[in-house]
């Protein structure tokens, strides 16, 4: 039996075990994320009217096309949303708009108004189906990369797929998916960094207290850009950036400790810690100031002059430009944190996982004779339920992450739990706030990752038995199927379909959905 050199034994404790397959690994997420982008694009532009909080991002996305920042609707006009859709879309009057986020979520949503006209429903909806059907993608390849495993990449990419909350926010023109994706595809740039600084920490060790320094990562420079741009369309996304800083780190320090460098933690903080920082929360910091260029430009932008108009007050260190951008942001995070009104789909985090409460989209009853109704009362609606096996589960499958990250040391579930943490956790420091069930749409990359990391773990590794292994993998396809099924039933009230009345209350399994 060939020996194994100590170098290849080092790159193994670093990288693990990788798939080879690579043409599947590609092809496999791939032909799902196809499938899945062709059900979220059918029929994309029905209905043909402002849904939900469309009516703000929408209309403020083609402000920005026209004028370069967020106008306020014209006084003049009584409903706006009626003649936005219809034809007449300039419905701003001369006044610059306070609004409660960033522009970066509603240039991307502009990119599809410049590319199909700003009167397609379609057009209005299509950068976040396009960066919806994307994340499929992502996840099957986070999957492969997380787990070693081009199979449970597949699963993952299904389990996305069918995802009914994410289907929902990937046909409709809102933030929150926006703002998911950067902060997955930031993780995602993370998962390529930590393998290849691990590979060149397997080349370059030498015999050193702290270990070499791994260079300047262009995959984590990707990350804080990424991530920015996350926080650049709701704030909500620096939560991410903040975790996966952190994690990042982690990670470093876990590579030199297997790499058996002497003061490894020393050499993390101090060699790959003041990098992270530049590159992570530099580039970051960077990329979302470089999103308000179209306030910069403007002349009549909100607060745009505040500093001018002010001598003597905000940071006296700033240009009077950051000045009055700072200013806005004042008033931006007291909107935010003091927003508090009793709408009716208002929520707690604590009730997110199960399902609680989920956001109602659309509700129209038409009665018989109107649109299309052939019975008493009927419904169309949208209604943001998640597939209630991938959030039951992984609720289930938080408990097992915990375990194995705590008592087993497992990156893997220390990586699904940290997305998890910065999706999540940070609202519970605003239960006093008005939020709501729809903003879970952010971490729900990482609910697949959890149910996948799970089903993993059922299956077993190579040298699992075969006995234990045939029975996991018929667990996977039946937890598959069945998510599948169950995005099936509730597909209606997905897509706003017609149905009668008692077929819309069948789908709402417990008061709390109504």
């Amino acid at each position: 039996m060939a020996r194994v050199s100590r170098a290849e034994q080092l790159r193994w404790r670093l990288l693990g075990y990788q798939p080879s397959d690579t043409l599947l690994g590609w092809a496999g997420p791939g032909v799902v994320a196809l499938v899945g982008g062709l059900l979220r694009f059918w029929q994309l532009g029905s209905p043909h009217r402002l849904v939900f909080d469309e009516t703000y991002y929408v209309k403020q996305a083609y402000s920005m096309l026209k004028y370069g920042i967020e106008m306020r609707s014209s006084p003049d006009i009584q409903k706006h949303d009626e003649f936005f859709t219809n034809g007449t879309p300039d419905v701003f009057g001369k006044t610059a708009d306070f609004v409660a986020h960033p522009p970066a979520g509603k240039w991307v949503i502009a990119l599809g108004e410049q590319l199909f006209g700003v009167d397609s429903s379609f057009g209005w909806r299509f950068s976040v189906a396009l960066l919806g059907t994307v994340s499929i993608l992502m996840v099957g390849r986070a999957a492969r990369r997380l787990f070693g495993s081009t199979f449970l990449g597949i699963v993952a990419a299904m389990l996305l797929a069918f995802e009914g909350h994410h289907f929902v926010h990937s046909r409709t023109g809102l933030l929150d998916l926006i703002v998911m994706f950067f902060g997955f595809a930031g993780f995602c740039a993370l998962l390529i960094d930590r393998d290849r600084s691990r590979e060149v920490l397997s080349q370059r060790l030498r015999p050193s207290s702290f270990g070499p320094w791994l260079g300047w990562r262009p995959w984590r420079w990707a990350a804080g850009v990424l991530l920015g741009l996350g926080a650049a369309t709701k704030w909500s996304g620096v939560f991410f950036l903040a975790v996966f800083a952190l994690m990042s780190v982690l990670w470093d320090a876990g590579a030199r400790r297997a790499a058996s460098v002497p003061r490894w933690w020393l050499g993390a903080v101090l060699r790959d810690g003041p990098y992270a920082a530049l590159s992570l929360v530099g580039a970051g910091l960077v990329t979302y100031v470089a999103s308000w260029f179209g306030w910069f430009r403007s002349t009549i932008g909100y607060d745009r002059h505040w500093a001018e108009q002010s001598p003597g007050q905000g940071p006296q260190w700033l240009p009077a430009a950051l000045r009055s951008l700072w200013k806005y942001h004042q008033e931006m995070y007291s909107f935010n944190v003091g927003l508090n009104s009793g709408h009716p789909y208002r929520t707690n985090p604590w009730s997110w996982l199960i399902l609680g409460r989920p956001t109602s989209f659309d509700y129209q009853g038409p009665k018989r004779g109107e649109a299309g109704c052939t019975v008493a009362l009927c419904s169309k609606a949208i209604t943001s339920i998640g597939t209630p096996t991938i959030w039951w589960g992984a609720t289930i499958a938080v408990f097992v992450l915990l375990f194995m990250w705590a008592l087993r040391r497992d990156w893997r579930a220390g990586a699904v739990l940290a997305g998890l943490a910065g999706g999540y956790l940070p609202w519970f420091q605003y239960q006093d706030r008005t939020i709501y069930s729809f903003y879970t749409i952010a971490f729900v990359p990482w609910l697949v990752l959890a149910c996948t990391y799970v089903l993993g773990l059922w299956i077993g590794g190579p040298t699992a038995s075969p006995r234990r292994r045939r029975a996991g993998l018929v667990a996977t396809c039946v937890f598959v199927v069945g998510t599948v099924a169950l995005f099936t039933f509730f597909y209606p009230v997905y897509t706003s379909q017609l149905l009668t009345y008692p077929q819309w209350r069948m789908r709402m399994w417990f008061p709390s959905w109504i």
